[in-house]
């Protein structure tokens, strides 16, 4: 048996703790085994090409996150709020319900990687809904703004899940067939793609329904204590603050005021 294949672990091992280059460490440790088990240069080559070829989406999200990572560290996020703070009349649930359109189009089309939570919904999506929440609302406490984000990427899923099912050519289209196929039931992709639309439009309002039904909650949340509002803090409902144009007066204020009967 022929164990000199098995150096290429060992490249791997004093690559890596040499700290050399990952990527020219495992090309090397790649060309030394598939050399040292009797294939020729050619072949070991066209082995890594091809299996380069047929994994290559690994490599793309790979190279995306870096480049998201970037953006976000130059101001994606507050660049994204600050363009949906300048629109007229946004608000949360028509930014949401516009992207559960436009994701579950878009997956219908067969283009169900041009959103998602690393790429659309963490940089541009949940911070977009932030502000436009906030826009509406006023200042959100931090529980409600989790809330806004989780609503944002649920809607990425909902979009993503029922419109993927109307392009004939996806994998899970082909998987129903084939169970379809062995319980003797013949069916093709386009018979399955088109029972796929009443569900799709279903989800549509019914998580669209959702988003809208959370955006006026939103907006019967009391709005945050201030500095001072709270009564530990000595402020509270008897503070002098404006409601409806009135100016309210300090209870503590009225007390120390000379009473009609000249009491102390």
């Amino acid at each position: 048996m022929n164990y000199w294949p098995l150096a290429g672990i060992a490249i791997v091992v004093i690559g890596f703790a040499l700290r050399f280059n990952p990527l020219l460490v495992v090309v090397s440790a790649a060309l030394a085994t598939g050399l040292l088990a009797g294939l020729d240069f050619v072949a070991v080559v066209e082995a890594l090409g091809k299996a380069f070829n047929d994994n290559r989406y690994i490599s793309v999200t790979w190279i995306i996150l870096p480049v998201i990572g970037l953006l976000e560290r130059y101001g994606l996020q507050q660049r994204a709020r600050s363009l949906i703070e300048n629109i007229r009349g946004a608000t949360m649930g028509k930014l949401l319900v516009i992207y559960l359109g436009f994701r579950q189009l878009t997956a219908a089309l067969g283009m169900k990687d041009i959103g998602g939570h690393p790429q659309a919904v963490r940089p541009l999506v949940a911070p977009m809904a932030e502000a436009a929440a906030e826009k509406s609302h006023g200042d959100l406490p931090q529980e409600e703004r989790e809330k806004v984000k989780a609503m944002s990427a649920a809607t990425d899923n909902v979009g993503l899940f029922f419109g993927e099912d109307i392009f004939f050519a996806i994998a899970s289209i082909l998987l129903i067939q084939g169970v379809f196929e062995s319980a003797g039931y013949p069916l093709t992709p386009l018979q399955l793609s088109v029972w796929a639309i009443p569900t799709a439009i279903c989800a549509f309002l019914i998580h669209g329904g959702r988003i809208l039904a959370m955006d006026r909650r939103l907006g019967r949340i009391p709005p945050r204590h201030g500095e001072g509002d709270h009564p530990q803090d000595g402020g509270g409902a008897g503070s002098a603050v404006a409601q409806s144009g009135r100016v309210l007066l300090h209870p503590s204020r009225r007390e120390r005021s000379p009473s009609p009967k000249g009491e102390e």
